[in-house]
């Protein structure tokens, strides 16, 4: 930001890091495989069958869920955000 403000950069730049579209990928994808993973490694058991309990379904909770309900797990979710951002599914 001082680079740009100052004009120097040569090239356009952006923080991809304050867009809505990174957060929004990184909470419902990269979850799927950082949870599964995570799980796998703690527990050393097979998930298909087991029923799972999800605490919230928003952007992260619904990847979770999507990820587990994969494996075959019974995907049960405590809480529902009930206002969705607009670029929620």
């Amino acid at each position: 930001y001082q680079l740009s403000k100052a004009g120097k950069l040569t090239v356009p730049a952006m923080n991809v890091n304050d867009s809505v579209t990174k957060t929004m990928f990184d909470n419902l994808y990269s979850c799927r495989e950082s949870i599964i993973d995570s799980l796998k490694r703690a527990t050393d058991v097979m998930f298909g069958g087991k029923q799972v309990v999800v605490c919230g379904y928003g952007e992260v909770g619904k990847g979770c869920c999507q990820a587990l309900k994969g494996l075959g797990c019974t995907v049960y979710v405590t809480e529902i955000v009930p206002l969705q951002k607009p670029w929620s599914y």
